[in-house]
């Protein structure tokens, strides 16, 4: 368990990503997100701790893990929630919802972006209504990076980064008056991370798809130790790199063409890697988790699937001993530059 030093919070080597639960690539059935959520909470060694987001299925992943947890009857005082701020549900009136097109599927509503001061207290207080009878303890401002692309110039940019400031200003009140326990930041782009880091009170940040075995740059790993040296927990996440080096379709949550050279050199390097994974009998999945959280400074890994019976074996990854043979094999192969 690693501690949030400022909240007192102990988090477990894994921690249960809720994308699953708000049809990401696919619909799932509520018999079956009850029993993903089921699962995760009684093969928690204590606590379980989800993480989730308005941007989820447009809200729909927030709905679906109050109404599972209601059925199942679990204690509000025995889940810990981090709700990732920033996306706001709003009725659907396209075909598809407008953000992320194709990811997600089967969703009767559509989300916009609001970060300001307001907009994360908006998101703040729909997520916990979305939630029922429980409540998201952490908080944290979610895909500040894409928000900042929005920009068409320096100035805007800086306005836009204003924004971000103002909704940690939001966030940093909350936390004052104890309607949560602890602040972070999620994002694809870890030099925003960086960022802002400098400017706000971090307690927690969660990187995704940044820090996998397939992408793991040197600076980013620096950084990652200096967090740690001053205290602030890190969370690794989207270590499959959004399920394609275990095989999905999608890297990063974009389609890989095979007719592309990028798409054929994601492929090639994929391919080779399950080659390596098979010689020494480790599972792909097993492979991603190892190394994702095993870099010096993070303290656990989100993960997320829409199969019940993967969710014990994902806890157990933690535990999962990878001789160094293996990534020996990968240095040889040139599929990653050293062991870190």
């Amino acid at each position: 368990m690693q501690t949030l030093s400022s909240t007192g919070i102990d988090l477990p080597p894994v921690i249960f990503g809720t994308s699953c639960l708000g049809n990401i690539y696919e619909a799932t059935p509520f018999e079956t997100k009850l029993s993903i959520v089921q699962a995760c909470v009684e093969n928690s060694p204590g606590k379980a701790v989800f993480d989730t987001a308005g941007k989820y299925g447009a809200g729909l992943a927030l709905e679906s893990l109050g109404k599972c947890l209601e059925e199942l009857k679990v204690d509000p005082k025995d889940v810990l929630i981090s709700n990732k701020l920033g996306w706001y549900q709003v009725p659907l009136t396209t075909p598809e919802p407008t953000f992320e097109p194709g990811v997600w599927k089967e969703l009767s509503h559509d989300a916009v972006q609001r970060i300001s001061y307001e907009g994360i207290l908006e998101c703040f207080h729909q997520g916990n209504a979305l939630l029922g009878s429980y409540s998201s303890q952490l908080a944290s401002v979610h895909d500040p990076d894409e928000y900042l692309a929005r920009a068409t110039s320096p100035e805007e940019e800086e306005r836009l980064y204003q924004d971000i400031l103002d909704a940690y200003r939001a966030l940093a009140e909350l936390k004052a008056s104890g309607q949560v326990l602890g602040v972070g930041v999620g994002a694809k782009q870890w030099r925003i991370i960086e960022r802002l880091s400098k400017d706000v009170q971090l307690d927690w940040v969660m990187i995704a798809n940044s820090l996998t075995l397939h992408d793991h740059p040197a600076a980013l790993i620096e950084f990652i130790e200096q967090l740690h040296q001053k205290g602030v927990v890190v969370i690794n996440s989207a270590v499959f790199n959004g399920g394609f080096l275990i095989g999905s379709e999608y890297y990063n949550y974009r389609p890989v063409a095979a007719d592309t050279a990028e798409g054929q050199k994601l492929l090639e390097w994929r391919e080779k890697f399950w080659a390596v994974c098979e010689q020494f009998g480790i599972k792909p999945a097993e492979a991603c988790f190892n190394f994702g959280f095993t870099v010096p400074g993070v303290s656990s890994v989100a993960l997320s699937t829409t199969k019940p019976h993967k969710v014990k074996p994902n806890i157990e990854m933690a535990t999962k001993t990878i001789p160094p043979a293996f990534w020996d094999a990968l240095v040889q192969e040139g599929l990653i530059d050293k062991r870190i």
